[in-house]
């Protein structure tokens, strides 16, 4: 399928309706940005050669990608067309995709490419049925199935207000077909823009059949449009994602409270508590425990059978097999060797005071215990074996199997609040 299918997606408009500085297909959705998801189905479905239509504004977004400029926002028909240049010489079937669509699946993607293949079409549409048709143009079919037309509600009678099955805007065509048909297109609006709708109807004019594939599922092919429908799809894309991981061996205590990006690795035997958010390229090694309550950020390794407990934050860290890190501590930018416990309210500093320098690093050993409330100041190396007093600022070195620590000892000045202040009767 590779060598003889490319895909376009188109993602030059901003989305105004999300009321955001963000164009809409960059808005972040579980560790990718919402038009990587489209992406991610294409490719995951065996298409190599993928365009990205960007505005002029956003083109230098998709670093890595082949990108086709929208010089204007000029409909969806002069989106498609931007890629031609860009898609010269290609002589396979164009799949064309919108950039709004994350929750499209690898699945859903090939079984409209099959259809399209088996029906030996000009084109095809993906249609669906979703509960509430609303505005979406109606999906006319002649006597052998294939498209008659497509019917904008606007300009629908009852009749066709009527008919459940509509189109989504994502097609395959034929590319000998597809060119010509553009080329053809004529804005039938004040905005002088173009859609890439209205080459079917041309397609079926000329005699060309037009192929219909029903989306099994309506919720992967609804667009999104606001920051409302990004919550629906974000928590759709949680259950995929989470059942994905617990099909595999990981235990997801309370999957609707979890929260794991896409590129997260996670071993079998692993278990995550309520209330975890694991994000961006991580990765948990087998009998790994997280949570409750835990926050896992980008950069960080769990080893085997390590624990990262409740209010716990991880950040760009190696934290190594058996170590224990139980609750309340921020551990970021460290490396932690193997059987280490991080006792209660640990903080690792590792922000330089000095502008434009980055970040310091902590290293702590294997077998160290840390005491209650330890700050280690970055850059600093606690070696293997060594204890921390609780209450400790570390600035220095620790040698291995040394005691470290010391705080000032308790002073207590009786009666300083009430020679302060006055002391104060209580009802």
């Amino acid at each position: 399928m590779a060598d003889d299918l490319a895909a376009i997606v188109m993602a030059g408009g901003l989305g105004t309706r999300m009321k955001s500085a963000v164009p809409k297909h960059l808005h972040p959705l579980l560790g990718r940005r919402m038009v990587d998801w489209v992406i991610a189905a294409a490719r995951d479905a065996g298409v190599e050669r993928v365009v990205v239509v960007a505005s002029p504004d956003s083109a230098e977004l998709y670093d890595g990608l082949e990108v086709a400029v929208q010089e204007e926002p000029r409909g969806t028909g002069d989106a498609v067309r931007s890629a031609r240049p860009v898609l010269e010489g290609f002589d396979g079937d164009v799949l064309v995709l919108n950039g709004d669509v994350p929750a499209l699946t690898p699945d859903t993607v090939r079984a409209l490419i099959d259809t399209h293949r088996r029906a030996n079409a000009a084109a095809t549409v993906l249609s669906f049925e979703p509960a509430d048709a609303r505005a979406y143009g109606r999906i006319v079919r002649d006597g052998g199935g294939n498209l008659a037309r497509i019917v904008e509600a606007a300009d629908a009678n009852p009749e066709e207000l009527a008919l459940r099955e509509v189109n989504s805007g994502i097609y395959v065509f034929r590319r000998t077909s597809l060119w010509p048909v553009l080329d053809r297109l004529q804005s039938h609006n004040a905005q002088g823009e173009l859609y890439v709708t209205d080459t079917l109807g041309l397609l079926v004019g000329d005699g060309q059949p037009v192929a219909v594939h029903v989306a099994a599922d309506p919720f992967e092919v609804e667009g999104i449009n606001t920051r409302a429908e990004l919550a629906l799809a974000a928590e759709a894309l949680r259950d995929r994602i989470n059942e994905q991981h617990m099909l595999n061996g990981v235990t997801i205590v309370d999957p609707a409270s979890t929260w794991i990006d896409a590129d997260v690795q996670i071993a079998p035997d692993v278990t995550i508590h309520p209330f975890s958010v694991l994000r961006g390229r991580i990765l948990v090694a087998t009998g790994a425990e997280i949570g409750p309550f835990a926050y896992i950020r980008p950069g960080t390794t769990v080893g085997e059978g390590a624990k990262i407990g409740t209010f716990v934050e991880v950040k760009a860290s190696i934290v190594g097999p058996r170590t224990k890190i139980p609750h309340l501590s921020y551990i970021g930018d460290a490396d932690i060797g193997e059987g280490t416990n991080i006792a209660a309210g640990n903080v690792t500093a590792n922000f330089s005071h000095i502008p434009g320098e980055p970040k310091k690093r902590t290293r702590i050993g294997s077998n160290v215990r840390t005491g209650v409330d330890n700050t280690f100041l970055a850059p600093v190396d606690v070696a293997d074996d060594a204890w921390i007093a609780p209450g400790a600022v570390i600035t220095d070195d620790v040698p291995p199997g040394s005691l470290a620590g010391f705080a000032p000892r308790q002073e207590t000045k009786e009666g300083w609040v009430y020679d302060k202040h006055g002391k104060r009767d209580r009802d």
